[in-house]
């Protein structure tokens, strides 16, 4: 019976560092990816500004949070990060669409190659962050003003009487839920309608598709406005998560080039399944295994070490690995995406 309860406390004790902060990790990644997967297939560039964007939207929703908060227009246990996020979608959806316009637009005019333009995401990432830096500040910001957890440890110890617990934050469950709605709404808008059609024709032959009479400029507008909604959510749920700091954003651009590119680049389903590996990678890799391993092992098999594979410092570095990894050997990701390689 000692050997069981031990079995479940270890158990336990996993689900709560590692299994639930990975799923929460991943599904925000799992955005973050399906957004530049959609810039690559349809605009047929990889897009460098991606955490940088993310930051902008999160910067929109603290401002509208704080706003918010400050008129006493909020609910009871309800995050307003949640409540403000469409205004910060169109908030996100104006600087996307202008960014476009203004630098983009000119690129696809005359018809340059692939690493030209970007070359001008990276400028943009920069403009992006420096922009995010200038109005809100380098600090980082906590902004979750609702229930912290649906269940505490407290509570699971509480309940079912074990040694170790379980506590589910509001955040993370918010993150996978949310995730969940908007990967099957971008997927049903993608395959069922017109819009959605039209895109998936343009990225599978764009000659064929203007003579289609598809208009490529509603094409382009739509597509930013979707990676608006997904880079604007994507970066709220992550900061409600890990709390906001721009250097953080900026930071993220690896694990999602490594979800894409792990995944199948040009993959909306590779870019998801790429995300969960990268963040399961991270956690479990720079996760402490001692008190998980003195539940499951003999006395005198005990470890005195923390158990740490790798420290959490290096945690970007395991996505650079995996990222490499896969370039070498199956540069097609799992779902066998578009190699990189200049049109």
């Amino acid at each position: 019976m000692s050997d069981s309860i031990d079995i479940i406390n270890a158990f336990a004790l996993l689900t709560n560092f590692v299994i639930l902060p990975a799923l929460s990790y991943g599904s925000q990644l799992a955005l973050g990816a399906l957004a530049v997967t959609l810039v690559y297939s349809i605009l047929r560039f990889s897009n460098f500004a991606q955490g940088d964007s993310m930051a902008f939207g999160t910067m929109l929703v603290i401002i509208f949070t704080g706003f918010m908060i400050d008129k006493g227009w909020t609910l009871s246990g309800v995050p307003t990060a949640l409540l403000v996020i469409p205004f910060a979608m169109i908030g996100t959806s104006i600087y996307l669409l202008s960014m476009d316009r203004l630098v983009y637009r000119f690129y696809r005019k005359v018809k340059a190659k692939s690493i030209t333009i970007v070359m001008a995401s990276i400028g943009v990432m920069f403009i992006t962050g420096g922009l995010v830096r200038f109005i809100i500040g380098p600090r980082s910001q906590n902004f979750a003003d609702g229930e912290r957890f649906i269940f505490s440890v407290r509570e699971f110890k509480a309940f079912t009487g074990l040694e170790q617990g379980i506590a589910l934050k509001t955040s993370q469950f918010l993150t996978v839920t949310i995730a969940i709605i908007l990967v099957a709404f971008v997927f049903y808008f993608l395959q069922k309608t017109k819009t959605g059609k039209a895109m998936r024709a343009y990225s599978d032959n764009k000659e064929l598709a203007l003579l289609s009479g598809i208009n490529p400029e509603k094409v382009v507008q739509v597509t930013w406005l979707v990676v608006a909604a997904l880079t604007t959510i994507a970066g709220t749920l992550y900061g409600l998560d890990k709390g906001f700091a721009p250097q953080q954003y900026h930071l993220l651009l690896l694990p999602i080039f490594a979800s894409v590119i792990v995944g199948g680049i040009g993959s909306p389903l590779g870019a998801i399944a790429g995300a969960f590996l990268v963040a399961f990678s991270e956690v479990l890799l720079t996760y402490a295994y001692k008190k998980f391993l003195i539940y499951l092992l003999p006395i005198s098999l005990h470890p005195n070490s923390l158990v740490q594979l790798i420290g959490t410092e290096y945690k970007y570095a395991i996505s650079f690995v995996i990222l490499v990894v896969v370039l070498l050997i199956r540069p097609t990701g799992i779902f066998k995406g578009k190699v990189l390689i200049d049109e």
